[in-house]
């Protein structure tokens, strides 16, 4: 188990490149790119969803990855929650190794009731430009993230933007991640906290 803590911040489409000149600068290099294809599943009830839990298949560059993440907090833009992560071999939950992977039995309960009725119940897909850097004593991870969001309901498929930044913990203290969205926020016009994450963007639709 780890516990994620980032911030997230929404981002004007038409300022991209200033936040990328920025993290440019701090990092001394530019962005990677990073596809990332993501697909969500729950039951048709949305019992995961109802536990706050998300569960998720990502296709990387460099392989498929299974995460479930726990109930947490988003406040002002930052983001805690726990999570659990392993690899798999193709496009397919591998619940087993999942499940001796999480260590929060109430999380491990709502996925085992769960298990014999999951289905693909949204996409998000975006391409993730990535930086990593030390800032204020602290080891960051920044990204951003833009593509879309889809759910596909009643034959209807319903999609919503996605252009948003994640600053990452990745080691060091969460005073240094304020500081380094503050210090963006000053040379981004137009930032704003985001409180809601993707999963629950996905979930948003399903429901409209």
């Amino acid at each position: 188990m780890s516990i994620e803590r980032e911030i997230k911040l929404a981002l004007p489409p038409h300022q991209a490149e200033a936040a990328d000149r920025f993290f440019a600068a701090i990092a001394g290099a530019p962005g990677r790119d990073v596809p990332l294809a993501n697909i969500y599943f729950d039951t048709a009830s949305l019992a995961l969803a109802k536990a706050k839990i998300a569960l998720r298949l990502r296709k990387t560059p460099d392989g498929w990855l299974q995460t479930l993440k726990a109930a947490g907090t988003a406040e002002a833009g930052m983001h805690s929650r726990h999570e659990w992560e392993t690899a798999v071999a193709g496009e397919a939950l591998e619940f087993d190794a999942l499940a001796a992977a999480c260590d929060d039995a109430a999380a491990l309960a709502a996925l085992r009731a769960a298990a014999g009725e999951l289905g693909e119940r949204f996409r998000t897909g975006f391409t993730r430009r990535l930086w990593r850097f030390e800032f204020d004593g602290a080891r960051i991870e920044a990204a951003i993230d833009r593509g879309e969001v889809s759910a596909t309901l009643d034959g209807q498929t319903r999609t919503e933007a996605i252009s948003e930044i994640e600053l990452e913990l990745l080691q060091g203290e969460e005073r240094a991640l304020r500081a380094l969205a503050d210090a963006l926020s000053a040379k981004v016009a137009g930032l704003s906290p985001e409180n809601v994450n993707k999963a629950q963007r996905g979930y948003r639709l399903c429901a409209k």
